[in-house]
C-alpha cells in the first residue's frame, strides 16, 4: 500500500484488514476479527456469516468496481470473492500462495479461473505456478527486508530492561484466542521447569491483543514465574532478537523467529476433530517455516499429545547447553533469509501495476 502510494498519488483502498493497513490509509469496511478464525471446527461454525460477508462484498464491488481486487491470504474466503469479481470483469490478484504444494494440488485449477496473478513469496512457489499456467511472481517474503541480516541481541535486551549477560526464552503462544487457549498452558509449564535451572532464564511474551493480556497475567501468576516474566505489546521480532531460544506456535512467529536467527521449539494444537482431518490430507513432512525452507527438520515440532511441558523444556534445553548445534542453525538460517530478502513491497506494487495496465 505505501509503495503504491508513492506511485500512484491518490490511489485509494477499501477492503478488510488491521491497525497496520488501516494507518496506510485502508477504509476497513468490517473489522479483522471477522476473518480471524482458526481450524476447521471454528471456520465451520462462522461459515454462515463468512458467506454472507462475502456476498456482499462482492455486491458492493460489482456495483462500483474498483480498478484491481488484491486478495492477502485467506484462500478460501478470498479466491472464491476473486472468481466473481474477474467474471465481472475487474482485475484480480492474490498475495500469500495457499500452501497447494502441501495440500489439495487441484486448487490450481480453480486459482486459474479466479486470478489475473499470483503474488508468493517463496521461490518455489513461482515455478509450480508457471508450470501450472498461472501467471506468478515471486516478490520475496516482507519480514526478510524488515529483519537485519545481523541480529541485534544487546539493543533488544536494552529495549526490554533485559541484561546483555541474561538467559532469555521467549514464548510465542499464538496470536488467537484459540491459540492461547490450547498452547499457553504447557508453554508456561515448560517455563516453570526451565526456571529450575541454575541458569534460569527471563521469559518474555508478546501479548498479540490487550483483550488477551488479562488471561495470560493470570496464567503467569498461576505458574510463579511472574518476577522472570515480562509482557510485551506485541512486538514478536524484538522479543525473538532478544531470546536466546524461543517457544513458538507453528506459523507467521516461526518465520520470524528463524529471521532473528534463533533456536526454536515449535509445537501446535488444533481440536481432535480438525487435526484428524488435517493429518490425513497433508502432504509435507513438517509444517514449519525454517523445515519446509530448508528441506530438512533443521527444527523440532511437535503437535497435540506431544506438547507438554516436559517435552517442551527437553528440547528448549538441548538450544540452550548445545552451542555448536546453535551455531549451526544460525548459519542455516541466514542462508535461508538472504534468499528471501527481495525488496518484497516494491516488487508486490509493480506486480499489481503491470496488472492493472
Amino acid at each position: 500500500m505505501r509503495e503504491l502510494r508513492g506511485r500512484c498519488p491518490g490511489v485509494r483502498f477499501e477492503g478488510i484488514g488491521g491497525p497496520a493497513m488501516a494507518a496506510e490509509g485502508l477504509d476497513s469496511l468490517v473489522p479483522m476479527e471477522r476473518l480471524s478464525l482458526m481450524g476447521l471446527t471454528e471456520i465451520v461454525r462462522h461459515l454462515p456469516g463468512l458467506l454472507r460477508l462475502r456476498r456482499d462484498l462482492h455486491r458492493r464491488w460489482r456495483a462500483d468496481p474498483p480498478d484491481a481486487f488484491l486478495g492477502i491470504d485467506l484462500p478460501d474466503f478470498n479466491l472464491g470473492l476473486a472468481r466473481r469479481l474477474r467474471a465481472d470483469g475487474i482485475p484480480t490478484l492474490h498475495y500469500v500462495s495457499p500452501t497447494i504444494w502441501a495440500w489439495r494440488r487441484g486448487r490450481v485449477r480453480g486459482i486459474r479461473r479466479a486470478v489475473d496473478r499470483m503474488l508468493t513469496l517463496y521461490p518455489f512457489e513461482e515455478q509450480f505456478y508457471v508450470e501450472s499456467g498461472v501467471d506468478a511472481v515471486c516478490v520475496g517474503h516482507p519480514a526478510a527486508d524488515r529483519f537485519p541480516l545481523q541480529p541485534d541481541t544487546a539493543a533488544a535486551r536494552r529495549r526490554l530492561g533485559l541484561a546483555a549477560d541474561a538467559t532469555v526464552v521467549a514464548l510465542l503462544p499464538g496470536s488467537r484466542g484459540s491459540e492461547i487457549d490450547r498452547l499457553l498452558e504447557p508453554f508456561l509449564g515448560a517455563a516453570a521447569l526451565l526456571a529450575e535451572r541454575a541458569d534460569a532464564p527471563d521469559f518474555v511474551i508478546p501479548v498479540a491483543a490487550p483483550r488477551l493480556r488479562e488471561r495470560i497475567e493470570a496464567a503467569v501468576d498461576r505458574h510463579n514465574i511472574r518476577l522472570r516474566t515480562r509482557l510485551l505489546d506485541g512486538d514478536t521480532a524484538t522479543a525473538a532478537t532478544a531470546a536466546d531460544v524461543a517457544l513458538t506456535a507453528s506459523g507467521t512467529a516461526t518465520l520470524e523467529v528463524m529471521l532473528a536467527k534463533r533456536p526454536m521449539v515449535v509445537a501446535y494444537r488444533l481440536s481432535p476433530l480438525s487435526y484428524q482431518i488435517v493429518r490425513r490430507l497433508i502432504r509435507v513432512p513438517w509444517v514449519s517455516q525454517p523445515n519446509l525452507l530448508a528441506g530438512e527438520p533443521l527444527v523440532p515440532e511437535y503437535f497435540q499429545a506431544d506438547v507438554t511441558p516436559q517435552v517442551l523444556a527437553d528440547a528448549a534445553a538441548y538450544w540452550l547447553d548445545e552451542a555448536p548445534a546453535r551455531l549451526q542453525l544460525v548459519h542455516r538460517f541466514r542462508e535461508l533469509h538472504e534468499g528471501l530478502a527481495r525488496g518484497a513491497d516494491a516488487r508486490a506494487a509493480q506486480a499489481v501495476l503491470e496488472v492493472l495496465r
